[in-house]
């Protein structure tokens, strides 16, 4: 399989790239170069070779999962600045008015 100018020019234009004429000539060799190179691979006998998942033989280097005690409520909130119940208050962000998309009036 080689690649031509048309299929370049096809290419260029899904991507909608323009070219000059000695652009094209150079992408058109540089991929046919490129095709040679995996050709040269196709033809390597890996008829021996065991399908890998990882070039490195990896371990797991997580540590195992252990469930631990997390803060209360009460703990969690000691030093909020604004709380109500049990649940921290924030600043309302959306549908200020001003903002855009505000529905409300001025």
């Amino acid at each position: 399989m080689s690649v031509t100018l048309k299929d370049v020019e096809h290419i260029a234009m899904l991507a909608r790239l323009s070219f000059t004429a000695e652009e094209k000539e150079m992408f058109t060799r540089q991929l046919n170069t490129i095709l040679e190179y995996i050709d040269k691979l196709n033809r390597l006998d890996t008829s021996k070779v065991e399908p890998l998942t990882h070039v490195n033989d990896v371990q797991n280097v997580f540590r195992d999962d252990v469930v631990q005690p997390g803060l209360s409520s009460s703990d969690a909130l000691a030093n909020a600045p604004a709380r109500t119940e049990e649940f921290f208050k924030v600043p309302k962000v959306i549908g200020e008015k001003g903002e855009k998309g505000d529905k409300g009036g001025a």
